[in-house]
Parts: C-alpha cells; sequence; structure tokens
C-alpha cells in the first residue's frame, strides 16, 4: 500500500507545478509579454521536477546515477513529457536489473 506522505508528496508536487505554469499568465494576462519571458515561464515547470531529481546526484546506488545519466540525455533531445516518462521508467527497470551501489 502506497504510503500517505508519498501520495501527499505527489499530489503537492502536481499542484506546485500547475501553479507554477498558470500562476504567471493569470498575474500577467493582461500584458503583451516577450518571447523571452514565454520561454522562461515555460521553463518554470521543469524546475520543480529537477527539483525532485537532485538528490540523485549525490546517490551511490549504481542505478539511480544511471538513471539520472539516462534522464539528462532524454532532456537534451526530447521534449519535458517524454523526458518524464523515459526517467521514470528507466529509474524503475534499472533499480531492478543493476542493485547496489557504487563502489
Amino acid at each position: 500500500m502506497i504510503d500517505l506522505t508519498t501520495v501527499l508528496a505527489i499530489v503537492l508536487m502536481a499542484v506546485t507545478t500547475y501553479a507554477t505554469r498558470i500562476g504567471g499568465y493569470l498575474l500577467l494576462g493582461d500584458r503583451v509579454l516577450s518571447p523571452r519571458l514565454l520561454t522562461v515561464m515555460d521553463a518554470a515547470p521543469g524546475c520543480v521536477l529537477i527539483s525532485v531529481i537532485a538528490p540523485h546526484f549525490v546517490s551511490d546506488r549504481r542505478a539511480d546515477l544511471a538513471a539520472l545519466a539516462l534522464t539528462l540525455l532524454a532532456a537534451s533531445r526530447l521534449p519535458l513529457l517524454p523526458t518524464v516518462l523515459i526517467g521514470v521508467a528507466g529509474a524503475g527497470l534499472l533499480r531492478q536489473f543493476l542493485p547496489g551501489t557504487v563502489l
């Protein structure tokens, strides 16, 4: 069974991601936005996701480090949703097949 704090964390991350996506548009809806500002606003939800995976940079598990490398590679070539899907699937599969820690 899934722990209540895990479900709460997932829900709060989803709300935060949505709030960063729509918040700027609600606050600045009556203004003409530059292409540069639109790019910044589009990047904000990705920043929330980065804060979730950042602790894996200091992980000592081989599977987590390999999943991080896979996610970074996907992020450099693909949009956000496929990157997230590849990262989650990669982490799950790599944890199944690469147990243990780095020596």
